[in-house]
């Protein structure tokens, strides 16, 4: 989970400052996440058995893995709940999701988009390959 209070004072100032600042960057930034954020739902719904909606704002998305809930992995584990696949991505295919169902949202995963494009689509790969190795 989140810690959500006690803020720390250098939190509270580092926010203060974010908001009184210069904002020459946040279109940069912004431009930024929204291409990496298409870049994911495209790789994500390239891959057979998940589909991905563009969200609508922060850097994180949800894709159903719905399809893929009865198959088996390579080691043999039987996908139940989106947890299962979540967790059999990471230890199978060293790809780490958050499991929908943490917030109320199963069967999807949560797949952050807040990192380098070129590690973006090497996680997708991972994803797609292990995906496609369901049985």
């Amino acid at each position: 989970g989140q810690q959500t209070s006690g803020a720390s004072s250098v939190s509270q100032f580092a926010a203060a400052a974010a908001l009184s600042g210069p904002r020459d960057v946040l279109e940069e930034m912004r431009s930024t996440f929204e291409h990496r954020r298409n870049v994911l739902v495209e790789l994500i719904n390239d891959i057979p058995g998940l589909s991905c909606p563009t969200p609508g704002g922060a850097f994180y998305a949800f894709a159903s893995c719905e399809d893929l809930i009865g198959k088996r992995t390579p080691a043999g584990t039987l996908l139940e709940t989106d947890e299962d696949f979540a967790i059999a991505l990471l230890e199978e295919a060293n790809v780490a999701v958050m499991p929908g169902s943490a917030f109320g949202l199963g069967p999807y995963v949560r797949i952050a988009y807040a990192l380098h494009e070129s590690s973006l689509k090497t996680a997708c790969n991972a994803i797609k390959d292990f995906c496609l190795s369901l049985r």
